[in-house]
Formats: structure tokens, C-alpha cells, sequence
């Protein structure tokens, strides 16, 4: 039970309740104690009252009838002029506590309570108070402390059984009331997400929320809300799953009708007809777009199936061959400058690290339209190697940048598959790394690659 919500919840509830019923409890039993001893007083007074009466003689039965009544061995009344003093039971030769009424407070009455219940039951106790006899000023009774105490450890008993039945009684509304409106509610969530997480897949373990307008019904909405999201995000990725399977699939043969057309078109581009000479080029390109995309697209889908193997390597030598490819194509006024040391070393997989140079460079390339420069250089710092591959290019458009590592989002010629940034980005996480956009702007772009120094 204490492992429970609700368990806790019920024994706290009745905690809480029978600690303020205990701060009640010791201010109680020193009134009660007070009140006792005051019956104890007022029935001294009553018994002495025709006593006090001037020039009456009672007869000694009629005397010892009315004092037995006393609740006291000894009474002593002090008037203006004398004391009375009537002895009821034996005399008492020794008193072990006086108890003063006039001038006792209540956190006094506490502790006199306290003692009588801990302490007391054979003692002899001597209780002053204020007398209502007319021209008396106090009464005191001598009396033994057992009836004091038995009448404390009577209400004392009273007063827990009354503690227990209502902490008992305050408990279990308030644990219902708790239970209904809060620990049935989350069993409802927990039990959703527990079902959820069994088969995140099935529509119908979705939560349906309440239309309450408190904090549980906001979360079972956010819960809700976020299972929907991730059971749509889980049928996307299976229908892309399914996508890609069908893509491998179909390759083979898609490579094979390509290859055919490619062969018809160099036929084709041997007729004479000059119609067919101008329009042969813009159809062969469009095959190679077409083959080059189903390529790219395969490539992308293969990224994460075989791991990096690294090895050390000269990092400079790399980048001159990759820039030697991505500048194929790029006549014109492009510059390129690579600022790598000579004796840079790097530990990485050479022909996963070539893709990565060479997308970045081909792009850059691509972006200085054979007008700019293109600048290479590296640096260790923080246990990290960065690459820098900067170009003076007009810069990636803000609407572009904000999800341009995504698959098919291109940023480069017109016709890019937007694959290659998304494939450059999963072979640098491969090695431990990471590829980031640093800066773009009308003053050129700069991307970062990051592996492990």
C-alpha cells in the first residue's frame, strides 16, 4: 500500500490528520484537568456552604452526611477574620504537589495534565481557588490524585477514540475525493501510455482526453497529442520504408531500361537529321539526370549500412584530388586555395571522407558560378578536428538554410537531387563527427566538417 499513489496518499491523509488532532489533544487535557479540579472545588463548596452560616449548629450526623460529599479529604476556607478548616477523610501528614487555580495558564494546565497522566495516581495534592462564599477569599482541598487521574485517562481515552474516528472518517473523504479526481485520472494516463508504448502502431491505443479544464485534463490533451504526432511519424517512416525497398527493387531494372535509351540515343545521334543532332544532347543529359538520381537516392539509403574503417592518412593530398574532380566542368575564374598543411594527418575513412570533401567543394563550385574562390583549411582545437570549406558565393537563401541537412531539400543547381548535403552529414556522424553550416551570407558560405582529432 505504501507503494501505491493512492496508498500514500490515504496514509498521509490520515498522518496529517492525527498530527493536528495531537496540537488539539494536549491543550484539551489541561482544560479538562482544570475542569475536574474545579468540580473537585465546587463540590467542596457546597459541602461546607451551611456550615459557614453564623450561629448554626448542626448535628454531627447531618454534618458528616453533607461533607462526605466534599470530593475532598481536607477543605480549609479562608475567610476576612478566620479559616475554617473541616477534615473529611484521614489527615494527610504529606503534600507532594499544590496546584494554584488563580493564577494557572493554560500551557501551565498543559503540563500539570501531562505530569498527572505520566507521573501521577498516588500523590497528594493541595488545590487553591477562589472561593464564591460570600466574605471568603480562597478555598483549599487536600484530596489524593487518583480520581484526578482516572477522570484525565477517562477523557484521554475519549479523545482518541474521537481522534482515530475522525482522522479515520477525514481520511477516507478526503482519499475518495483525491482518488476520483487526480489518482483515477493518472492511472487512466499511465495506463494509455503503458498500452502505447506496447504497440505504438495501433491508432486505437491513441488516448482519448477529457474535456476537463484542470492540469490532468491538459496533460491527457499533450498526451494525446504526442502519441498522434509519433503514430503519424511511425506510418511515415514505414511507408518510407516501404518506398526504399521498392526503390532497391526496382534499380536493377530502372539501370537496365536507362542503358537501353542511353544505347538508342547514341544510335539516334548518328543520323544526319539535324533536328535529331539538336535534340539528342538535351535527351541523353536528361538519362543521366535520371540514372545519376536513382544512384544517389540508392546511396542515401546505404549510407548507415557499412561502418567507417579508419585509418591515418595525409588530409591535404585528399582534398587536392577531391578539388580536382569537383572542378571538372567549372571552367572559368574559380579559384581554389587549399590552406592545409602538408604534414595534416587524419584518422578517418578515406573514400567516406572524399564523398564528404567533394559534395562540399562541388557545391561551393557551383555556388561561385566560375566567378569566385573556393578556400580549404583545418584546424585542432578542442580534441576535435575542424575542416573549413569556404566560397565566396551569394549565399544560402534564410528559407533554405533552415532545413538544408534534410533529404531532398536542395540549395545548388537547378535539378539537384538534395541528397548530397543530407548524405555528407550522416558519413561525418558516422566517424564520431558532425557537418554544420558555420556561416552564409552575400559574402560567400563556410561549412564545417568535425571528426575526432
Amino acid at each position: 500500500m505504501a507503494h501505491s499513489l493512492s496508498g500514500r496518499l490515504l496514509l498521509l491523509t490520515m498522518l496529517y490528520v492525527l498530527a493536528s488532532m495531537a496540537l488539539i489533544f494536549l491543550p484539551a487535557m489541561g482544560i479538562e484537568e482544570r475542569d475536574i479540579l474545579g468540580d473537585h472545588i465546587l463540590s467542596a463548596e457546597m459541602s461546607i456552604l451551611p456550615f459557614t452560616t453564623p450561629n448554626q449548629d448542626w448535628p454531627d450526623d447531618l454534618r458528616q452526611n453533607l461533607l462526605k460529599h466534599a470530593d475532598a479529604d481536607e477543605v480549609l476556607l479562608r475567610r476576612q477574620y478566620q479559616r475554617d478548616y473541616f477534615q473529611i477523610g484521614a489527615p494527610h501528614s504529606w503534600i507532594d504537589r499544590t496546584i494554584d487555580l488563580r493564577r494557572e495558564r493554560l500551557w501551565r494546565d498543559i503540563v500539570n495534565a501531562l505530569d498527572c497522566l505520566i507521573n501521577g495516581g498516588h500523590r497528594t495534592l493541595h488545590v487553591i481557588a477562589p472561593s464564591r462564599i460570600k466574605d471568603a477569599s480562597t478555598i483549599s482541598i487536600i484530596l489524593s490524585e487518583a480520581p484526578i487521574r482516572a477522570g484525565l485517562m477517562r477523557y484521554a481515552r475519549q479523545v482518541m477514540a474521537a481522534a482515530a474516528f475522525i482522522s479515520g472518517l477525514t481520511g477516507a473523504l478526503v482519499f475518495l475525493s483525491l482518488y476520483y479526481f487526480a489518482v483515477r485520472p493518472m492511472r487512466r494516463i499511465t495506463r494509455a501510455m503503458s498500452d502505447f508504448h506496447e504497440n505504438p502502431e495501433d491508432a486505437s491505443r491513441i488516448i482519448v482526453p477529457s474535456p476537463r479544464p484542470d492540469e490532468i485534463g491538459i496533460a491527457e490533451r499533450e498526451l494525446a497529442a504526442m502519441q498522434a504526432d509519433l503514430y503519424s511519424f511511425l506510418r511515415q517512416k514505414e511507408k518510407l520504408a516501404a518506398v526504399g525497398a521498392a526503390v532497391s527493387r526496382i534499380q536493377h531494372d530502372l539501370r537496365n531500361i536507362l542503358a537501353n535509351a542511353q544505347l538508342a540515343c547514341d544510335r539516334v545521334a548518328a543520323s544526319g537529321d539535324p533536328e535529331v543532332q539538336r535534340l539528342t544532347p538535351r535527351l541523353m543529359t536528361a538519362i543521366d539526370r535520371a540514372i545519376g538520381l536513382a544512384t544517389t537516392t540508392l546511396k542515401y539509403g546505404r549510407t548507415h549500412d557499412l561502418p567507417p574503417a579508419p585509418a591515418d592518412f595525409p588530409l591535404r593530398a585528399l582534398i587536392e584530388e577531391a578539388a580536382a574532380a569537383a572542378m571538372e566542368g567549372h571552367a572559368g575564374d574559380c579559384r581554389f586555395e587549399n590552406a592545409i598543411d602538408e604534414s595534416a594527418m587524419v584518422h578517418a575513412d578515406r573514400d567516406q571522407l572524399f564523398r564528404i570533401v567533394l559534395n562540399l567543394l562541388r557545391n561551393a563550385c557551383e555556388a561561385c558560378g566560375g566567378k569566385g574562390a573556393v578556400r580549404v583549411q583545418a584546424a585542432c582545437a578542442d580534441g576535435a578536428l575542424a575542416i573549413d570549406i569556404a566560397d565566396s558565393g551569394c549565399g544560402i537563401p534564410p528559407i533554405i538554410g533552415v532545413k538544408l541537412f534534410q533529404p531532398f531539400v536542395s540549395a545548388g543547381r537547378p535539378g539537384g537531387t538534395g541528397l548530397g548535403l543530407a548524405i555528407a552529414r550522416d558519413l561525418a556522424r558516422g566517424h564520431g563527427g558532425d557537418l554544420t553550416l558555420v556561416s552564409t551570407g552575400p559574402q560567400g558560405t563556410v561549412f564545417r566538417i568535425t571528426l575526432p582529432a
